[in-house]
């Protein structure tokens, strides 16, 4: 079976930038999700309410997001 072509007389598929960027992208929201949790819970151990907990979460949760979608960029980009 014969692969399709693309408008331009060739099949092209997503860059190795694309796919870093994909990656960072799908690292971010895994960290954001376990920053949540993560971060939730062991400010709500520490006794925090209100804006302090949720400064603290957000921050965590930022933190958790750029660190895990880093090393999701580095390792995509090691594949590609």
């Amino acid at each position: 079976m014969p692969v399709p072509v693309g408008p331009g007389g060739y099949n092209q598929g997503p860059r190795c930038f694309d796919k870093m960027k994909m990656g960072f992208m799908l690292g971010f929201c895994v960290g954001m999700a376990s920053g949540a949790m993560f971060g939730g819970f062991s400010a709500l151990r520490y006794g925090m309410r209100g804006r302090e907990l949720l400064s603290n979460v957000g921050k965590v949760m930022l933190q958790g997001g750029g660190t895990f979608g880093t090393f999701m960029a580095i390792g995509t980009g090691i594949r590609c």
